[in-house]
C-alpha cells in the first residue's frame, strides 16, 4: 500500500456525495477510496461528475460488500463519528489522528478511516471495528457536517500535519522584492527632498526620523516596481514646485 491512509465510506447513498469525496480527498493528496454498498451503485457517472476531475481516485475505487471486508487488510483503522456511541473507545481530534497516522504509516502500517452514510452514519458495529473514534470539535448546538465536509476536515489535517508552508507570504505577480541597496538609494533620494522642504525641525532629529521611515518602508515589503513608483513620486513633487 502507499503511504497514505484509505478513506472507506460505508453505505453512501449517492454518487454526487462519493464524487465530492473524490474532490476532496485529492485536494489533500489522497487518493484511495474503498466503498462499502453503495446505494446507487457503481460505477456512477455522477459520482464522476462531481469529482471534478479528481478522476484518479474514481478510477481507483474499490467495492466491499461488508465493513469487516473492507478493514481486513488493515492494521490500525479509525472510525468518524459525530455522537456519542455508550461505548468505551478512544477518542481523538482530527489533528491528533494525522499524527498518529503519519507516524504508524511512517512505520508501514496500513491505516484506514471510516466514513458513514450520509443520513444517520456508522452504526456501532462498524465503529467497534476501529482502534479510536475521531470527533471534529464544532459548535455543541451545531455538528451536521455532509459527506464530502467530514472527509476534507480529516484528510486536510493529514495534509497539513506536514506542510511547511509560510504563514504569511507577499504575493509580487513575479516582481522581486527591493534589494537593499535600491532602498539605500531611495532613501538617499527622500532624505535630500526632504532637506530641500526643511522637513526636518533640527539637525538632530533627522537620523532618527530616517531611520523610522525606512523602517516604515521596510515593513511594507517593497518590491522593485514599488521602489520605482516611489522614485517616480518624488519626481513629480520636485517637478511640482512650490504651489500659491
Amino acid at each position: 500500500m502507499s503511504k497514505q491512509p484509505v478513506i472507506i465510506l460505508v453505505d453512501p447513498q449517492m454518487g454526487e456525495n462519493i464524487g465530492m469525496v473524490a474532490r476532496a480527498m485529492l485536494n489533500c493528496g489522497l487518493t484511495e477510496l474503498r466503498v462499502v454498498r453503495p446505494r446507487d451503485g457503481w460505477p456512477s457517472q455522477p459520482a464522476r461528475d462531481n469529482a471534478a476531475g479528481a478522476d484518479i481516485v474514481i478510477d481507483g475505487v474499490k467495492l466491499y460488500d461488508t465493513t469487516q471486508d473492507a478493514v481486513a487488510d488493515l492494521q490500525r483503522v479509525y472510525a468518524t463519528t459525530g455522537r456519542p456511541r455508550g461505548m468505551v473507545t478512544r477518542v481523538v481530534t482530527p489533528r491528533h489522528a494525522a499524527g498518529e497516522l503519519r507516524e504508524e504509516i511512517g512505520r508501514d502500517v496500513n491505516c484506514g478511516i471510516l466514513f458513514g452514510g450520509e443520513r444517520s452514519g456508522l452504526v456501532n458495529d462498524d465503529v467497534a471495528l476501529a482502534d479510536a473514534v475521531i470527533s471534529v470539535p464544532l459548535n455543541p448546538d451545531f455538528k451536521s457536517l455532509n459527506l464530502a465536509q467530514a472527509v476534507l476536515l480529516v484528510a486536510y489535517e493529514w495534509l497539513i500535519s506536514v506542510d511547511d508552508t509560510p504563514p504569511t507570504q507577499l504575493e509580487a505577480n513575479e516582481n522581486p522584492p527591493a534589494s537593499m541597496a535600491e532602498l539605500d538609494n531611495f532613501m538617499s533620494r527622500l532624505g535630500a527632498g526632504l532637506d530641500e522642504g526643511r522637513f526636518f525641525k533640527s539637525p538632530e532629529m533627522r537620523p532618527v526620523t530616517l531611520r523610522n521611515i525606512r523602517n516604515l518602508f521596510q515593513r511594507a515589503e517593497l518590491t522593485e516596481q514599488d521602489v520605482r513608483t516611489l522614485h517616480g513620486i518624488i519626481k513629480a513633487l520636485r517637478n511640482a514646485g512650490p504651489q500659491g
